[in-house]
């Protein structure tokens, strides 16, 4: 929907648009984190040669060193890396490093080992070593090169095919045929990846597609077309393979070269986002449409049919600025070359940031970098010539109660109890077996008094519910989380969770309702109702385990009910009150 996102930056990326759920972020302060766990964190850097096999893996004042403590510092879960694997550009050895090749050295980068491409030495230097608990386990290096670079994908979640075509990663898109805007042919001299990536299902309601490139680098007018040749079919490539143009097959007008072919568009949950070093800055072309604008936009701009995004619009393309100088500057000529692109009708912006450690105070470095021996201000400058750009999106999320948090989110805050370690939040499980409805659908019971009967898993019915009220639990038992609901009810009544040590078999009128609750009888407590609904216990009111005297792991079992005011002078007369169908819980 967006072309270029400026607005609100730099507040932006201080995370003033957004209310923060955590205070991971803070990059004033040195806090380089995400504001929300469930955030999704894509990064891109062209990396200037610095990983390869010949590179020296050594602490001290070098670019590998740089680049693991940048990398450690701010924890992409998405890493889209280019110029990887130029060995004769680094200046320590020769060739371009194969797809096997570079796949080791980038877990020596990760994860540290011994260097086998220089004297098996011990690695000096690596990602984990600034940041233990994090990696990026799944890598992909495409297999398209120019004879001297390749680009890569580190990702913390795992690649999966989610089209149907059996490919998870391609190094370069299909071959398109020349229709529409799209010239023929294919990402360029480097090619246009793509990865899938499966999302955790317990956070993510869809998954991700990540696409990412080097694109043609030079200032010539044939380097701009080139360039630009690539975007077209790329972003024609996306319309039409990955959104189907709108419909629900691929390939629609069958343009797309893709063998086994896509059977399926993705999801309406599922964005495609994409970044790399895309060597044009957008804002100094002036009339001159560049690459970037065609990836987001497609033929055109501001239209609502052809755009990249899955609903036709035009994707958003990021306008990360360094955070207190406001500078874009992606290259350290000063030009803005390095980009993400978004679906936004998806995925939103949470915050976007270009990390430049020379722009950073001292305040502002993070622990990572602090001890770099060329000192945290030289880190970026020492790593490469580009900068990374990150932007964290909100996608879809998994929140069974209604807070807009990712239930992940909550638990991870203790904002939400998880006993049984699921990850679904303990107040959206149901707990307990509910029986006694009146309503002869159980034989034995009898039915309600007025031979009003309600709903199935229900109580009687009362003169506002024709369904009767209804009691459920959610929570836990051990330890004890149980919440008690009863709702269905008239609207500002009182109601009173009534909890019992025997289950009667047929139950017996009470008022103008059933009640098979039984035995040593406790009261729970009084609640006054909200729309029809209450629940025990509240702020300052015992535990259901402590006040029903049902010890967490006892195995006892708790028998509970709720009764409330119904006094309708022509509903079910002479009584004045009605319960709700009833609830066992065992401890």
């Amino acid at each position: 929907m967006h072309r270029f996102l400026r607005l609100c930056a730099p507040a932006l990326v201080l995370g003033v648009c957004v209310l923060p759920v955590s205070a991971q972020w803070n990059p004033g302060a040195g806090q380089w984190g995400k504001v929300d766990p469930a955030d999704l964190r894509v990064m891109t850097w062209n990396v200037q040669d610095g990983l390869c096999s010949t590179n020296t893996k050594a602490e001290g004042n070098n670019n590998w060193c740089a680049l693991a403590r940048i990398t450690a510092a701010l924890k992409p879960d998405v890493l889209v890396l280019e110029e990887c694997a130029d060995n004769s550009g680094n200046g320590t050895g020769s060739g371009a490093d194969s797809v096997a090749t570079l796949t080791t050295v980038l877990n020596l980068f990760l994860h540290g080992g011994t260097d086998t491409f220089n004297g098996s030495v011990a690695v000096g230097s690596w990602v984990q070593k600034y940041a233990a608990g994090y990696d990026l386990p799944y890598v992909f290096v495409s297999s398209v090169s120019d004879g001297f670079n390749r680009n890569c994908i580190l990702s913390r979640y795992p690649f999966s095919d989610l089209n149907g075509d059996g490919k998870s990663t391609i190094a370069n898109l299909p071959t398109v045929t020349a229709t529409a805007w799209a010239p023929g042919g294919d990402g360029g001299i480097r090619g246009f990846a793509f990865a899938e990536l499966d999302l955790p299902g317990a956070t993510y309601l869809g998954n991700m597609v990540m696409g990412f490139a080097h694109l043609k680098a030079g200032s010539n007018t044939s380097d701009h077309d080139q360039r630009i040749a690539a975007a077209q079919n790329v972003s024609y490539f996306v319309r039409y393979w990955f959104n189907g143009n709108g419909g629900a097959l691929p390939d629609p007008q069958a343009r797309i070269a893709d063998s086994p072919a896509a059977t399926s568009v993705l999801d309406a949950l599922t964005p495609v986002v994409m970044g790399g070093d895309w060597n044009e800055d957008e804002l100094g072309n002036g009339a001159t449409r560049g690459p970037a604008d065609w990836l987001v936009a497609a033929q055109t701009v501001g239209g609502t049919t052809d755009g990249t995004d899955r609903d036709g619009t035009d994707m958003t393309l990021d306008g990360a600025l360094h955070f207190s100088t406001g500078s874009d500057a992606s290259h350290n000529s000063g030009s803005k070359l390095d980009y993400i692109a978004w679906q936004d009708s998806i995925a939103t912006l949470r915050l976007q940031t270009i990390f430049i450690s020379g722009s950073n105070s001292t305040a502002a470095q993070p622990a990572e970098i602090v001890g770099f021996a060329g000192g945290a201000s030289a880190c970026s400058s020492a790593a490469s010539d580009h900068r990374p750009v990150i932007v964290d999106l909100r996608l879809p999320v998994v929140d069974c109660n209604g807070n807009t948090i990712a239930d992940t989110t909550d638990i991870a805050l203790a904002t939400s109890a998880d006993v049984n370690g699921n990850l679904v939040p303990d107040e959206c499980e149901a707990i307990g077996t509910a029986f006694c409805y009146g309503n002869g659908s159980e034989g034995a019971v009898i039915l309600c008094p007025c031979l009003n009967l309600g709903l199935t898993g229900h109580g009687c019915a009362n003169s506002v519910n024709s369904q009767g009220a209804l009691l459920g639990a959610t929570g836990a038992v051990n330890p004890d989380t149980v919440v008690l609901h009863a709702s269905g009810m008239p609207a500002v009544v009182s109601s009173i969770f009534l909890k019992g040590d025997v289950r009667s078999t047929s139950g017996f009128f009470f008022g103008d309702g059933v009640r098979c609750v039984d035995g040593n009888l406790i009261r729970l407590g009084t609640v006054a109702n909200v729309a029809g609904a209450s629940q025990y216990p509240n702020a300052g009111q015992q535990l259901v385990s402590v006040r029903g005297g049902t010890a967490p792991g006892s195995g006892l079992v708790g028998y509970y009910q709720t009764y409330y005011r119904n006094s309708s002078a022509t509903f079910c007369p002479p009584e004045t009150f009605n319960v709700s169908n009833a609830l066992q819980i065992t401890w």
